[in-house]
């Protein structure tokens, strides 16, 4: 841990290939300068859980459309499922993808950050440390990072014992130029990778303005950091007012540690469990300080939709029935994985809208 090199080396590296016309994965300070960007403009980046070639395509394809930054992430299911069915090895397919999507931003015109998704404690160690070195080794050649963000979920711990993890990791990940995401509160229902359940009690949906001002002065002098607070935040898919969000609750928050510490506490805040969210909700949530909220489960349906339309419409060409062949350009795999990941970017560009991020590249 902690090889480095300086921003200038990095930035000279950005630098040479945007002159060759190729457009690479954020740089740690043009992550920054787009978390900086949206909380002066008051908008945010969709952060979209992908895991697949297939998906980050999508995710691309949607940032480019509408002229967006983006986040790209991976959760440790996501990895061990891009690892193949034989290898189940979450960090090597979180390798694979992340250095897919490197490969894959270089032909577009918009910024992209790459984070990993819920990490719970008792995985941090065999997952988010073997990550952060693989970027330390890519700093030391010379290279740009290979992730910008990592979340430590630690929510399921008291906020003292989360408080004392998320600054072991915090550290870690500055000495690194990453970000870390960490959450106080949790998000109830069930997400790959979350510590969430379905009966999560009631108070524990709610971040207080105390514990607000407790990860701040645990954090905040160590190094930069996003702040997924809870508010209600329930992970899964509900019709509109099924979930009971108190945004003002992050207004209160940030309130009491900008009244504490000043203007520039304000924290970068993160949004969780926002299906079934309404476009006021969301909205509302971005003028308390929300730079990033998290979509995935609208995403996958939006993936899959088109898929299903596509056996259903195709069926006796998708299936060899009664002694027949099919047919090929029904079956072949790409035909109804194109139409899959042009319905999952047709979404994301929704998400881009509702979080006003539409148009507001830095690139």
């Amino acid at each position: 841990m902690g090889l480095s090199v300086s921003n200038l080396t990095l930035e000279k590296w950005g630098t040479s290939r945007y002159r060759n016309g190729n457009m690479p994965v954020a740089t740690p300070k043009q992550f920054a300068d787009m978390l900086d960007a949206a909380q002066k403009g008051g908008y945010a980046y969709p952060a979209i859980n992908c895991s697949s070639i297939s998906t980050i395509n999508a995710a691309l394809k949607a940032f480019a459309d509408n002229k967006s930054d983006g986040i790209i992430q991976f959760s440790t299911g996501a990895g061990e499922f891009a690892s193949g069915l034989n290898v189940k090895d979450t960090v090597h397919g979180t390798l694979v993808l992340a250095e897919a999507t490197h490969l894959l931003a270089e032909k577009y015109d918009i910024l992209v950050a790459l984070n990993t998704d819920h990490c719970r404690p008792h995985v941090a160690p065999d997952f988010l440390k073997p990550l952060i070195e693989a970027t330390a080794k890519r700093r030391a050649n010379g290279q740009n990072n290979l992730f910008q963000n990592h979340m430590l979920d630690a929510s399921e711990l008291d906020l003292d014992a989360n408080m004392v993890i998320s600054q072991e990791y915090l550290k870690l990940c500055v000495e690194n130029e990453i970000i870390l995401e960490v959450e106080a509160g949790c998000v109830g229902g069930e997400e790959d990778g979350a510590a969430g359940t379905e009966d999560m009690p009631e108070d524990k949906l709610y971040t207080s303005p105390e514990d607000m001002v407790q990860v701040h002065e645990a954090l905040s002098p160590i190094g930069r950091f996003t702040f997924a607070a809870t508010f209600g935040n329930v992970h899964g898919h509900y019709k509109p007012g099924a979930v009971k969000l108190r945004p003002d609750l992050l207004k209160e928050g940030q309130d009491a540690v900008i009244a504490k510490y000043g203007a520039e506490s304000e924290f970068d805040l993160v949004f969780h469990g926002g299906s079934g969210s309404t476009l006021e909700e969301i909205r509302e949530t971005l003028g308390y300080g929300v730079v990033k909220m998290n979509v995935d489960t609208d995403t996958q349906y939006a993936f899959t939709r088109p898929i299903a339309d596509h056996i259903i419409k195709n069926y006796d060409g998708v299936i060899k029935c009664d002694g027949e062949i099919g047919n090929k350009k029904a079956y072949d795999p790409r035909a109804y994985l194109k139409a899959g990941e042009v319905g999952m970017a047709a979404r994301i560009g929704v998400a881009c809208d509702d979080l006003l991020s539409s148009g507001k590249s830095i690139a």
